[in-house]
């Protein structure tokens, strides 16, 4: 028999995928290639099923012969294993994302003289218009709670933004960039004690309290599906802590990072122009060891961040502190720095990588924010947070804009600068 070639995720099946199977099963034996789940979260979001559960699925439908995994989105590897005579695909890759794959599909197959056959795209339907309206539905805390550690096992880097209501957290969810075949897009939220105070028109203090904080957190929860980590200053006194803990985890909360500081919050962007005090080793890693006592599931992470290079005391420091912290528990290490240089940074992360037990590293490049993604995943980070980015630049923009009335006399001239009414009242679903 003819030997035949599919592409698929099928995080959702529908009838288009199984008029492709169709038109695959006339032609021959079917070979179904399965994107890995990595291979999905590497241009896209987190797939719905695992691929065991997408594998199971995909073996019980008439005329499929075999499924193997495809761990990239492109084609040619399993092809090249395979040598089809015939793969199969709908038309709509002709434009779009997948079109250079297209391309080199039809480049490989004239190798063994095998042929594209694309039956005619299915419209009307689609897997990822599905995915989106099932999200619009929602999620529960169960379910936002594990994704950051699924996301940290798939991505090579987790890409995280600052939110500080609802609307931010839409941007958060709906913001993507199209870059050749990959959709880049935030793959969680970074609710931050600053820009929670900031919107609150209050000083970065610890002034707002948790339970202001735990309101915010419930309306941005309301609008959006994402993972979130929580900013949690120093977590307290312990035995306040491990309540903390116990309630961001029943709220879905993915993980809290605390800082290794003691006595009145000063922002530690500040470094030593203030008086800022570093708790002591003994102390802190009690603290992240009675905090991990506390959650109830294997899901939840605590988060150390070490202020050693705020503080100016050395990679060293930072590095004991480091292994004090995993031994205690801590899920992850946030380094921190408010050098324009990103240099003490990656001298950390050279030292980190040496260490025998590690856990998923974490990067706020709001200070040497010339370093880019690429150069931070070579350095080893896991995690890379935007910590306060939304904010800063809607305060500009809304100076502006009060500055043109005030000038002006009038909102004529400011028209320019805001969203048309007409786009404010339909930008929530539900608003029509």
């Amino acid at each position: 028999m003819k030997k035949v070639y599919i592409g698929m995720s099928t995080d959702v099946i529908h009838h288009g995928h199984i008029k492709i199977i169709e038109k695959a099963r006339q032609l021959g034996e079917v070979t179904v290639g399965l994107l890995t789940d990595k291979a999905i979260a590497s241009f896209k979001r987190l797939p719905l099923l695992s691929y065991e559960q997408r594998k199971k699925i995909i073996e019980n439908i008439k005329g499929v012969k075999n499924v193997v995994p495809q761990e990239t989105l492109d084609y040619i590897p399993n092809m090249k294993k395979l040598k089809p005579d015939y793969v199969v695909h709908g038309t709509d890759w002709r434009e779009g994302i997948q079109k250079k794959t297209r391309e080199r599909v039809i480049e490989a197959l004239k190798g063994w003289n095998g042929k594209l056959v694309e039956p005619e795209y299915t419209k009307g339907i689609s897997s990822t218009q599905i995915i989106n309206d099932m999200l619009e539905i929602g999620t529960t805390p169960q379910i936002r709670l594990k994704k950051l550690r699924k996301l940290l096992e798939l991505k090579p880097l987790v890409r995280i933004l600052e939110v500080h209501n609802g609307l931010t957290g839409r941007i958060v969810e709906k913001t993507k960039v199209v870059n050749g075949e990959e959709v880049r897009e935030f793959d969680g939220m970074w609710q931050s004690s600053l820009t929670d105070s900031t919107s609150k028109g209050k000083p970065d203090i610890e002034l707002v309290d948790l339970t202001s904080r735990l309101q915010t957190i419930d309306q941005i929860f309301e609008v959006t599906t994402k993972p979130m980590l929580v900013d949690g200053d120093s977590g307290g006194l312990t035995e306040h802590f491990v309540y903390t803990v116990k309630t961001l985890e029943r709220l879905g909360v993915s993980a809290v990072i605390i800082e290794d500081k003691i006595g009145p919050k000063r922002n530690s962007l500040f470094g030593t122009d203030v008086r800022q005090q570093q708790d002591t080793i003994e102390n802190f890693s009690r603290k992240i060891s009675e905090g991990k006592k506390a959650q109830v599931t294997e899901d939840f992470m605590i988060i150390a961040r070490i202020e050693s290079l705020i503080l100016k005391n050395g990679v060293k420091d930072a590095l004991t502190r480091a292994k004090a912290y995993i031994k205690a528990g801590a899920d992850g290490i946030m380094i921190h720095s408010k050098e324009k240089d990103p240099k003490e940074i990656l001298d950390f992360c050279r030292e980190y990588k040496k260490l025998k037990d590690k856990v998923p590293l974490v990067a706020v490049p709001t200070t040497y924010n010339s370093i880019a993604e690429e150069d931070l995943i070579k350095a080893g980070v896991k995690i890379v947070i935007y910590a306060n980015h939304l904010l800063r630049s809607a305060y500009p923009a809304m100076v502006k804009t009060a500055e043109s009335i005030l000038k002006n006399h009038r909102c004529l001239e400011a028209d320019k600068l805001c969203l048309p009414v007409s786009e404010i009242l339909t930008l929530i679903p539900g608003g029509k």
